[in-house]
């Protein structure tokens, strides 16, 4: 019965090293993220990556493995090269979907892209679909990888690298309300009958406005850590007339204030959960974004849901009355 056993046991082993030897571990990864939970063709059959990206491959009958699937044109990889590596890099064609993910700004834009999103967030009233808050945090974490971009300038020091940065991109955002609060002088009123389109939405308007008279002036700076708002609260300024100087203060210390804590927390957070507990921001890009998202939105949504409730008891009453 015991040289059973150790028989059954010892067969079970060299199957599972066989096993083994004919299965192949690659970790995938697009220009963007780690290619998470997507079925994927590889040299004709069909494989799910796991939450990290990696997946198990039968070992290849020749020295090439063709990867293809849904954003994916057929790629083909050295065997050798992915064996010693143990990493293949997919290139990921573009869906509009990609819009929302910090790292395709990142990836095909670098620092000049960003600084030109920030500015076109309040000046070109493109704020309500581009990642604002997400966008800076990630720039934090590749800092220093960004301030190499900037000309002239020496980098190398990491706080230096991200001082650079918070100046040039701080500038981008004050210019951009700038240009946002002269709208509103010149022809804000206006906007009021405009209908909506992709880059206007009278509802983010009317939620700017309403937002501006509970905050006052105060609510320029408040609002450079809202989506949506932010775009229109410059406009809303020029509309009601605040003072240049007033207007100019505000405008100075939101910004500054927005892109320091964002740039500073995205780069240092992710050294510390780096070093303290080896959890690699850049490896969980998605989960950071949500985070950032659902923070930053949810003062939005409570308040659309404190009027829709205010707006429902005053119907209600209006109803009893009559």
């Amino acid at each position: 019965m015991q040289k059973r056993f150790l028989f059954l046991l010892a067969a079970l082993f060299s199957i599972s090293n066989i096993f083994a030897q004919d299965s192949l571990k690659i970790h995938l990864r697009n220009q963007y993220v780690n290619v998470k939970e997507q079925v994927l063709n590889i040299n004709g059959i069909e494989y799910t990556t796991n939450k990290e990206g990696i997946v198990n491959i039968a070992q290849p009958a020749n020295e090439v493995i063709l990867i293809s699937g849904k954003n994916y044109k057929e790629q083909s990889f050295s065997v050798t090269d992915v064996k010693a590596t143990g990493e293949v890099k997919l290139h990921k064609e573009f869906s509009f979907k990609d819009l929302l993910t910090p790292m395709f700004y990142i990836e095909n834009g670098g620092l000049w892209l960003l600084v030109f999103i920030v500015f076109a967030e309040t000046g070109l009233f493109a704020g309500f679909f581009l990642p604002g808050d997400s966008l800076l945090f990630v720039a934090g974490i590749y800092s220093s990888e960004l301030a190499k971009e900037i000309p002239v300038i020496p980098t190398g020091n990491d706080v230096m690298d991200l001082i650079y940065l918070v100046i040039l991109i701080s500038l981008a955002g004050i210019i951009g309300n700038f240009v946002g609060y002269w709208t509103g002088r010149k022809v804000g009123k206006a906007m009021y009958s405009w209908k909506d389109s992709f880059f206007f939405k009278k509802k983010y308007l009317l939620q700017a406005e309403d937002f501006f008279k509970e905050r006052g002036g105060s609510a320029i700076i408040i609002a450079r850590f809202l989506p949506l708002i932010r775009t229109f609260a410059p406009i809303v300024a020029g509309i009601v007339g605040m003072e240049r100087s007033k207007f100019t203060f505000y405008n100075i210390i939101g910004c500054v204030s927005w892109v320091f804590s964002m740039l500073f927390m995205g780069h240092f957070l992710q050294k510390i959960l780096l070093n303290q507990f080896s959890f690699d921001l850049k490896e969980n890009l998605e989960i950071i974004i949500i985070v950032i998202v659902a923070v930053t939105t949810l003062p939005i949504v409570m308040k659309v849901m404190k009027n829709n409730k205010k707006a429902k008891l005053e119907a209600a009453q209006q109803q009893s009355n009559q």
